[in-house]
């Protein structure tokens, strides 16, 4: 336990990404890991038409509910994040050559990162709250790309949407950065840490 986290019991977090756990362990938070079992396409595909962040939002609550019901009496944090440029939402790819049509795709454009979480409290409704990042991709020649992927590794490109991770070497990609770190890495963390104070979560 830290000093700063003053619930008795961790907080459970509804997600299996080690860079959201660390984004929380680093800010003092208390931290168990429970995995989602949601079908997130499946998610997508059932609500229809709908606006990145509102889909974002839709996912985080569907994660933090889905961990909520194994976790009666805990507070339950789930993320979600979609990445979206001109309108279309990109999801994780299969391949490398899948992730190099995505990033030939993004090249000198700017996207959109749209991070929600879900917050569940005891006793409370769910608190579904977002930010939103933007990026714009340096202009890369299917050279830069190739090099790019090669370096990065498989693991790396396929793990994350769009094919790169900011925190890494996916930083030499980007011409412009505007919004949050932590939102543009998955989660909105100072929106989240508002809201754990208003609940008497945090020391300060």
């Amino acid at each position: 336990m830290t000093h700063l986290w003053l619930p008795e019991r961790p907080l459970v977090l509804a997600s299996g990404s080690p860079t959201r756990r660390h984004l929380l362990e680093a800010a003092g938070l208390d931290v168990e890991v429970v995995i989602p079992n949601v079908d997130e396409r499946g998610i997508e595909a059932d609500s229809g038409p709908l606006a990145p962040a509102d889909l974002a939002r839709r996912l985080a609550l569907a994660k933090a509910r889905a961990v909520a019901e194994k976790a009666r009496d805990r507070i339950v944090l789930a993320a979600d994040q979609v990445l979206a440029c001109d309108g279309e939402v990109f999801h994780k790819s299969a391949s490398l050559d899948a992730a190099k049509h995505q990033l030939s795709r993004l090249s000198n454009r700017m996207h959109s990162l749209h991070s929600a979480a879900a917050l569940i409290v005891p006793g409370r409704e769910p608190d579904v709250f977002h930010d939103e990042a933007r990026v714009t991709m340096r202009d890369l020649s299917a050279a830069a790309i190739d090099t790019y992927l090669a370096i990065a590794g498989h693991d790396r490109v396929t793990g994350t949407v769009g094919g790169y991770q900011l925190e890494g070497l996916g930083i030499h990609l980007f011409a412009e950065i505007e919004g949050a770190h932590a939102t543009i890495l998955g989660l909105p963390l100072t929106g989240l840490l508002d809201r754990l104070r208003c609940h008497g979560c945090l020391a300060f």
